[in-house]
């Protein structure tokens, strides 16, 4: 399989997903349990960049994606956000869509919109942080989430396609299979 960008940075390991025309990777520093981002599988730095097809491929991918990793979370409901254009908060210039599980108790964020200065604090350090990063990946952390080693989320993801492949095959279990804590 090809070679998947986020922008410049090569995310391949971290792919679990993926369509003709768009993918999803887990997350290098998720604020959630199951914090994912759908992209599309050209580098486009903005929403109004992509083409008709690759739009339909994106959202489609974001709603099946979102489907699995809520039954996956065993979520409520799901935090769906694009930050298109660095006046909206986008760092990485290449539109991707960031999917977090949410819950009606015990959720992460007691005041349901905190989650949206969580994900401002955690784009604004993505693309600095990213560019310093040799290989394998690493990044300094902001306030308590710890950046997880390459591996980790290689072996997330790997854990995630495997929810894809039985939807693939219809064997879908309505069995739900949780992480409860982002490694």
């Amino acid at each position: 399989m090809s070679a998947l960008l986020f922008s410049t940075f090569d995310v391949s390991r971290q792919v679990f997903y993926r369509s003709g025309l768009a993918a999803a990777i887990v997350n290098l520093k998720p604020i959630v349990p199951g914090h994912v981002l759908v992209i599309p599988t050209r580098v486009v730095p903005r929403l109004a960049d992509l083409k008709h097809d690759e739009l339909a491929s994106l959202m489609a991918s974001v709603q099946h994606v979102g489907r699995i990793i809520e039954r996956v979370y065993a979520a409520d409901g799901l935090t769906i956000a694009c930050q298109d254009g660095k006046a909206a908060g986008q760092t990485v210039p290449h539109v991707h869509f960031h999917l977090l599980p949410r819950k009606l108790q015990g959720d992460h964020f007691a005041n349901n919109d905190d989650v949206y200065p969580a994900l401002e604090r955690a784009e604004g350090d993505l693309s600095g942080a990213l560019r310093r990063v040799p290989q394998p990946l690493q990044m300094d952390a902001d306030e308590d989430r710890k950046p997880r080693t390459l591996e980790d989320m290689e072996t997330e993801a790997r854990w995630l396609q495997t929810f894809f492949e039985q939807a693939e095959n219809g064997s879908g279990s309505k069995e739900v299979h949780t992480k409860n804590k982002v490694d």
